[in-house]
């Protein structure tokens, strides 16, 4: 709604928590290691998460190598294959993707956009990166083990993943599992940390409907993370207990080698549920940050301000709702009853209603723009066209009839690298270029960007866009190598070794970035105090970068929401979200009755 504003309006309400006790560091190790600073551990988390996903791409590169041009390297085998794969998807779901959403950008922005000095609880929040560590280096333990990593799938799935056969299912998968309990726990803490310090320390005048998009969609991911992840930290134990103590929580009675084994009346559909009741969720604890930060992206450059934002952020809260009753769209071939996949196909596409919803404002806030397509804008232009995309082979996949041909085929690898993989990871390229003159004074190099985003949109196309094609056609998924399958057509090969090149020139241009993310620090141009004329309140501190404590003497008092631009009577074409509507410059001849601005 458009009304007049007047100086009444700047009305705040009083403080009603206290300001916290910073804790000072007094030391090197206090400072850049066990530091207590948000910021500081934001920056970790990232290093860390981008570290663990460069072993994943090389991973992937590993991968594809063998499924463009088998039996040309005699360093993969079918166990290598496997364990590649498992590591490869569990490392880019959980450990970075989660990670650096949540721990890295979470930690970085929920202070610093919502007006705080810091987390609420400091020292646990630095408990929290130091145990995500721990379990990256339990993680990466395993390919050092007899046996190598797990090579169960990153499913996981029970019985196959701790009997004899599988690779790694001695030491592997106990790492693994160990891993991910390790995760859940330093989750847990940070977690905790974003839900209170978005609750109790906004600023003044900071209320839920004030806030960032960015800010609504960790806030909601953390929730639905804190409700998800105990369910994965269960079956890993159930799972560590089967391995270990040869209990029977999803083992059934089984012959081995024509002998019978110790195991019966284990549930291995338990284990699905339990996992995909976390791994559905999942999808949106990724997704949902990234909603919110392209949110924010496309209104700073187009302008303008969300389109609808109420709406966006109930159609945050609802999918967060809504990720709870979708998981056995994952399981349609467990062979479970056809009513109860009538219910899950049936909710699959009610969550795609909200979804809709934020394409159609992201769309309409496009509209009638003054569009800068700078590198941020770019990247978030790339997610909407391939969360689209994805979000539509999700439409086939989420019907029964549908997806119980394309199940085991490269059709859903193809549909989940555009949604979890591709689409993600294009906002988190967009977010790094928008925020990296906050974190370092500098601006990341344009040349490198423009080559890097070009090289990488593109060429994630041409890996994923083929693979459909390859699903329909009946291609597997999981298999080390196709052979002399008569169902396969030479099409498929040569697809398969075009894919492989195309992943490789993308990779490359991953290391571009890395290489543009150093040589900026300290090459890169100066940048402005606000160099992409925001109004959030990251942008309006005493200091950039920012130091410890953010906001110098005084934290900001808010009095707008965060999408004030092209204001009508304004003289700038955004109003910084602490600026008090008396203190706004205004256009010639304009006064302050004039002045309209969208309320909140």
């Amino acid at each position: 709604m458009t009304e007049t504003t007047s100086p009444e309006d700047d009305i705040v309400p009083p403080q009603e928590v206290p300001e916290m006790d910073l804790y000072h560091p007094h030391s090197f190790l206090t400072r850049w290691i066990f530091s207590q600073d948000a910021k500081v551990i934001a920056i970790q988390y990232s290093l860390v998460a981008i570290s663990i996903g460069m072993v994943a791409l090389v991973l992937s590169w590993l991968m594809r190598l063998q499924l463009g041009f088998p039996d040309s390297f005699d360093f993969i085998d079918a166990a290598d294959y496997y364990q590649f794969i498992t590591m490869h998807g569990m490392i880019m779901v959980v450990y970075l993707l989660t990670a650096l959403f949540l721990g890295g950008f979470g930690n970085y922005l929920i202070p610093l956009m919502v007006g705080a000095r810091d987390m609420v609880f400091p020292y646990i929040n630095m408990l929290s990166f130091w145990i995500y560590l721990l379990a990256v280096l339990v993680l990466v333990s395993s390919f050092f083990v007899p046996g190598g990593p797990t090579g169960a799938g990153w499913t996981l799935y029970p019985p196959q993943a701790i009997l004899s056969g599988t690779p790694g299912q001695e030491f592997g998968i106990i790492l693994m599992l160990a891993s991910l309990m390790l995760f859940i726990v330093g989750f847990t803490m940070g977690g905790l940390n974003y839900v209170v310090t978005i609750l109790q320390a906004r600023a003044r005048g900071m209320t839920l409907m004030r806030m960032p998009l960015t800010i609504w969609g960790i806030f909601i991911a953390t929730v639905l993370a804190l409700f998800a992840f105990p369910a994965l930290f269960v079956a890993s134990l159930m799972m560590m207990f089967d391995k270990i103590l040869e209990t029977s929580f999803f083992m059934p009675a089984m012959i081995e080698f024509g002998e019978k084994m110790s195991y019966g009346g284990g549930s291995p559909i338990l284990f699905q549920h339990l996992f995909w009741f976390f791994g559905h969720p999942e999808v949106y604890i990724v997704a949902l940050p990234a909603f919110g930060i392209v949110s924010d992206l496309l209104s700073v450059n187009a302008r303008k301000n969300i389109f609808g934002y109420r709406m966006m952020v109930w159609a945050i809260v609802g999918i967060g709702a809504l990720a709870f009753v979708v998981w056995a769209h994952h399981m349609y071939v467990s062979g479970m009853n056809p009513y109860f996949g009538f219910f899950f196909a049936t909710t699959t596409l009610i969550i795609a209603v909200p979804t809709a919803l934020k394409v159609y404002n992201w769309v309409l806030t496009l509209w009638r723009g003054n569009i800068h397509l700078t590198l941020p804008m770019l990247f978030a232009l790339a997610f909407i066209l391939t969360f689209v995309n994805g979000g539509i082979t999700g439409l086939f996949l989420g019907n029964v009839i549908v997806d119980i041909p394309l199940s085991d085929t490269m059709f859903v690898v193809a549909h989940f690298h555009m949604v979890m993989g591709v689409a993600p990871i294009m906002v988190i390229f967009g977010a790094i270029y928008h925020w990296y003159p906050l974190l370092t004074g500098r601006m990341l190099h344009n040349g490198m960007g423009q080559f890097h985003f070009w090289v990488t949109f593109l060429g994630a196309y041409a890996i994923y866009f083929p693979m459909h094609y390859l699903g329909f056609i009946g291609v597997p998924r999981r298999y080390f190598e196709l052979g002399e399958t008569t169902f396969i057509p030479d099409s498929a090969h040569d697809l398969n070794a075009f894919i492989t090149v195309a992943a490789l020139v993308v990779g490359f241009a991953q290391l571009v970035f890395l290489f543009n993310l150093f040589w900026s620090r300290r090459n890169g141009i100066v940048a402005e105090r606000n160099p992409w004329k925001a109004t959030t309140l990251e942008w309006q501190t005493e200091h950039m970068p920012p130091t410890h404590g953010n906001f110098g003497k005084d934290l900001p008092i808010v009095y707008r929401w965060a999408y004030d631009f092209s204001v009508p009577g304004a003289e700038s074409d955004f109003i910084p979200q602490n600026m008090a509507t008396k203190d706004v410059k205004l256009a010639e001849g304009m006064t302050v009755a004039d002045l309209k601005a969208e309320k909140t």
